[in-house]
């Protein structure tokens, strides 16, 4: 099954979009730019999606749905957030069609036309800030925490399956507070929700930080993030969460009334993570000969592969092995039992390597007889020989082993691979090799464009675990109060 699969090492690019196709994960549609995610990948999707739902409902939020469609004026009303996401904007102008009467087939009917035009969603601010206006009164009503599962368009011209595609999956919340200092402590929260989901789920390690006033997010006063390295040495934005102030609240009159009973306006955050995790959780662990899935989000952790010749043989192996299916689905194990006579055991053994179940089983006439097993691990791509007797637990014990390692395997890489610059010369080496580079910057938007206009780098946050250090600017040789992260990212 990984025939044909192109070396990590040789054009990583090439072996990413080849290896999200042949693992069945999704693929190109016919809508240009757009994607199909497949069984296989969705499983995944919504392994991520429970996950994330029980941390947010356990935080205090509920879900809510708004509409797929928003009035062109309501982008007007917050200047900053039309301006960042006017050109990636999908417009629907009519809303009828009609038959060609020249036979040219079906035509936009001209007198369909709309009277104001609607914005296919590229996210939900504006159309939720002007239901809250309604939802909200008093201080009473506050905080108000909602969260929304959908799907968002924003236009792109060059896409890549999960990581950039005009339309993708999404969950984005949108909370309302009643004082400055709750949306700011909400605002953290839910950026340490993300970063414990990618660590503890996704085994994908992240750095906290903030983004530069470049890289905010439009119509926010301040944009926190958790970004990962990829394998080759690339970041990638694996979420981020919005303090807004009261930005939206004034475009929109969100107004409530406060214990004094004074009108002030509700103070608000945005967060949101998208099926952009499921392009991080490929190019953080797989390799050559496949995906390697973290087992808390694999949708096969454990595949048992009889090896027998005829009915009785199978009959005597499924004898053996049913006790352990029920008593590993009672301790919430996902088990495949692959009794599939059409494929030979070699075959099914490179498919589940190439879908990156995190433990295989194999267990044939010789090894009943001698109550054993062969237990093979994905992510070490080593066997063992074990005994059937207490063999559940082993496997469960061994999923926590491999979740553990495959973090601790990401981690090493990317502390391997992140550096310390002080001289332009050692950034532009560096930053060829690819890696995080913690460099001094002088703390402007002129400087953070040229750095990124010679050398495609750009800064990914003023990561918070990295204490202030006064030094000179890597570019400019003016001071600079901290070392920041460079990278270039996907």
């Amino acid at each position: 099954m990984s025939k044909g699969l192109p070396k990590r090492s040789e054009n990583y690019s090439e072996w990413y979009n080849e290896l999200v196709k042949k693992a069945d994960l999704a693929e190109n549609s016919a809508v240009r730019g757009c994607m199909i995610i497949k069984p296989y990948g969705y499983s995944i999707w919504e392994k991520m999606q429970r996950a994330l739902d029980d941390m947010f409902k356990e935080t205090g939020h509920s879900n809510a749905y708004f509409p797929l469609f928003i009035p062109k004026s309501f982008l007007s009303k917050e200047a900053s957030h039309v301006e960042g996401f006017a050109k990636e904007c999908a417009v629907i102008t009519h809303y009828r069609l009609k038959n060609d009467p020249n036979g040219g087939g079906v035509i936009v009917d001209p007198e369909a036309k709309l009277e104001e035009e609607l914005i296919v969603r590229p996210t939900s601010e504006t159309v939720i800030w002007s239901t809250y206006k309604n939802w909200i009164q008093s201080y009473r009503d506050l905080p108000l925490l909602i969260n929304q599962w959908a799907n968002v368009v924003r236009w792109e011209m060059r896409t890549r399956i999960f990581l950039r595609t005009s339309e993708f999956l999404w969950q984005e919340g949108h909370t309302a507070h009643s004082s400055r200092k709750e949306a700011e402590e909400e605002t953290a929260q839910m950026l340490d929700v993300y970063a414990t989901f990618a660590e503890e789920w996704m085994a994908v390690p992240v750095i906290k930080g903030k983004k530069t006033a470049n890289e905010r997010f439009a119509g926010a006063e301040e944009t926190l993030c958790i970004e990962a390295m990829m394998q080759d040495g690339k970041a990638l934005q694996a979420g981020t969460s919005h303090f807004l102030g009261q930005n939206f609240a004034k475009a929109f009159d969100v107004k409530f009334q406060d214990k004094s009973g004074s009108l002030e306006y509700v103070w608000g955050t945005s967060w949101g993570v998208s099926t952009r995790l499921m392009g991080a959780l490929v190019m953080a662990h797989s390799d050559d000969l496949g995906l390697v899935l973290p087992p808390k989000l694999a949708p096969i952790q454990v595949v048992i592969v009889p090896i027998f010749k005829g009915d009785e043989q199978l009959d005597q192996i499924s004898e053996k092995i049913n006790p352990i299916l029920k008593e590993l689905r009672s301790k919430g194990v996902s088990v495949k039992f692959d009794k599939d006579d059409q494929s030979r055991p070699g075959w099914k053994f490179a498919e589940y390597e190439l879908k990156g179940v995190p433990l295989r089983v194999a267990i044939g006439m010789r090894d009943l007889e001698s109550n054993t097993v062969e237990v093979a691990r994905r992510d070490t791509l080593t066997k063992e020989v074990v005994s059937i007797e207490g063999i559940s637990d082993y496997l469960v014990d061994m999923l926590d082993k491999i979740q553990a390692n495959i973090y601790k395997k990401a981690f090493d890489f990317r502390a391997s691979n992140t550096y310390e610059v002080n001289s332009w010369e050692e950034f532009c080496v560096k930053i060829e090799e690819g890696g995080f580079l913690l460099a001094h910057w002088d703390g402007t938007s002129e400087t953070e464009d040229k750095i990124k206009d010679e050398t495609k780098a750009t800064i990914r946050c003023l990561p918070f675990d990295v204490a202030d250090e006064p030094g000179v600017c890597v570019y400019t040789g003016k001071p600079s109060e901290r070392r920041v992260i460079f990278a270039r990212a996907y």
